[in-house]
């Protein structure tokens, strides 16, 4: 019988905050909605995520390197995300595309093929992010059309934190700091054009810098959320007491469930989300470096700082530290596409896990 030599203890951490993110989810959903549709909508793609990870945790993270692979991933993503374009509008937006009774956020697996594409682009191109050359404006091409897509949505957040995963991939890679540089100089126009030109987004910047600033409308999210964290207290109000879901705190159940759950689970409650995410970040950061090829280094940094980013911007997002941008909690928040590319992510975090360890026995014996 061949031994299993994935990582136990990330693997164990992310059923947890799985479990915990079920119980939020439960609590919000229940309050918000009024009876049990959403609740059993995030368990159904819980258990889609589940299995998507049982998968991929098998599959030979190395037969992702493959060119006709990662371009076909690729091209897939762009098909949707231009798909979801032409959909009917949710909300006033387009991020979502219906195929008879599933729907999902084509940017979610836009997300994970673009950090497919940067491992392998790194390791085929070693010396493409080191400099100026044509190479490297191949790459930003494929990069700023994704990036193109998502914002016409619109959805800047993904956009944003699409663009932070690859950059940080590229700078890891050999991308000198100077160039890293000239991108955020070459950011700012683009800055200029679609935050503070869009007066949604720009309300939302003045409301993060004067908390004051129209407290009844632009600031009364961020508001609420930190009077549902301050309420908490220690120990917090207990499971399902928590008055700030009660219609009083928009979107407890996706962007703002850190919000609820600081409230009814308090200071301890938060603080162990934290620690999970800070442990999550250590081990993905070591099984990285641990692997048994460069691909496998760039892949599992990747799915590390996607997940890990997202939980950065969300909770600085609950607690006033960022602007108010829309972010699910990876793992907690509720479920949907964003949940099952998460858990298939993690997936391949341990595949990249058990190889590095088998390989690492192997020189030992």
């Amino acid at each position: 019988m061949r031994r299993s030599h994935h990582d136990r203890a990330i693997l164990y951490g992310v059923l947890l905050l799985l479990c915990i993110g079920t119980i939020m989810v439960f609590s919000t959903t229940t309050a918000v909605f009024g009876d049990s549709h959403a609740f059993n909508r995030h368990l159904m793609f819980g258990i889609a995520g589940l299995a998507a990870m049982a998968i991929t945790m098998r599959v030979n993270y190395h037969w992702y390197w493959n060119r006709i692979l990662i371009y076909g991933i690729l091209g897939l993503s762009a098909v949707l995300l231009i798909g979801a374009l032409f959909s009917p509008a949710i909300n006033g937006v387009n991020r979502w595309l219906q195929v008879g009774p599933f729907r999902g956020q084509p940017s979610e697996l836009a997300k994970l093929s673009l950090i497919f594409f940067t491992a392998y682009f790194a390791v085929e191109k070693p010396h493409a992010f080191r400099s100026f050359n044509r190479d490297l404006w191949a790459y930003a091409a494929v990069l700023a059309g994704f990036l193109l897509l998502i914002v016409a949505e619109p959805d800047l957040g993904t956009a944003t934190v699409v663009l932070l995963i690859c950059l940080t991939l590229a700078f890891l890679a050999g991308l000198p700091r100077i160039s890293l540089l000239a991108g955020v100089a070459a950011s700012i126009p683009a800055f200029y054009l679609l935050v503070y030109r869009v007066p949604y987004r720009r309300d939302r910047i003045l409301a993060f810098l004067d908390p004051e600033h129209s407290p009844l409308d632009v600031s009364y999210q961020i508001r609420q959320s930190l009077i549902a964290v301050g309420s908490g207290g220690w120990t917090g109000l207990g499971l399902g007491q928590s008055k700030q879901k009660l219609a009083y705190l928009p979107e407890p159940h996706t962007d703002f469930i850190f919000a609820i759950l600081g409230e009814e689970l308090g200071l301890l409650g938060t603080t162990f989300i934290v620690a999970a995410f800070l442990f999550f970040f250590w081990r993905g950061i070591k099984i990285s470096l641990r692997a048994d090829s460069r691909f496998g280094t760039y892949l599992g940094l990747g799915v590390t700082s996607m997940l890990v980013l997202q939980a950065l911007i969300n909770l600085s997002v609950v607690l006033s530290l960022v602007p108010t941008k829309g972010i699910p909690l990876p793992f907690i928040s509720l479920g949907g596409s964003s949940l099952v590319v998460a858990l298939a992510a993690v997936g391949v975090l341990l595949n990249i896990s058990h190889h590095g360890r088998r390989r690492a026995l192997e020189l030992e014996g």
